[in-house]
């Protein structure tokens, strides 16, 4: 039987990848990732280490030929491998969900130094040097969320507050 303490969270947000994984990026790279905190969440799957990175509404875009097929899309994978951060070439994409087209403007952007080969794919470092380009770049191609999606926010932090006052 599996104890429930030692299971991976599947989605982190943004703040909970740092606290797990961030603790030798540098202030200004906690930062600039904390900027997709507000529209974005973190899914891993098979490997505990790498994340993707999907927008906090769950949208959907028209793929396939006939563009009858919905899939969400992916802004990036993020990889932690000995406490250096990395972005990957490639996202895996599946039934559900499928690869932004900002990820290979990304990966292409970025230095060269520094390309390691993990877990089947291509990563390049994320240090001080380009976190600004990823973060602007991903927020550039990362929808703005909702006001419906505020106002469910806001709704549920004014309850938690009222229950705290409660207690």
């Amino acid at each position: 039987m599996a104890n429930i303490h030692y299971t991976k969270k599947r989605s982190i947000s943004m703040e909970q990848f740092i606290q797990e994984f961030g603790t030798n990026f540098s202030e200004h790279m906690k930062k600039r990732l904390m900027e997709l905190e507000s529209r974005s969440y973190l899914v891993r799957k098979e490997v505990s280490n790498r994340f993707d990175l999907k927008h906090v509404e769950h949208i959907e875009y028209e793929c396939g030929q006939e563009n009858t097929v919905l899939k969400e899309y992916i802004y990036g994978q993020f990889e932690v491998d000995k406490d250096i951060l990395y972005f990957s070439e490639s996202c895996e994409e599946s039934t559900k969900s499928m690869q932004a087209p900002i990820v290979s403007t990304i990966y292409d952007s970025l230095n060269c130094e520094g390309v390691i080969f993990s877990n089947g794919r291509n990563l390049k470092i994320v240090g001080d040097n380009n976190i600004d380009y990823v973060v602007d770049s991903t927020l550039s191609a990362c929808p703005q969320v909702s006001q419906r999606y505020l106002d469910i926010i806001h709704g549920m932090a004014a309850r938690a507050v009222r229950k705290k006052l409660k207690a």
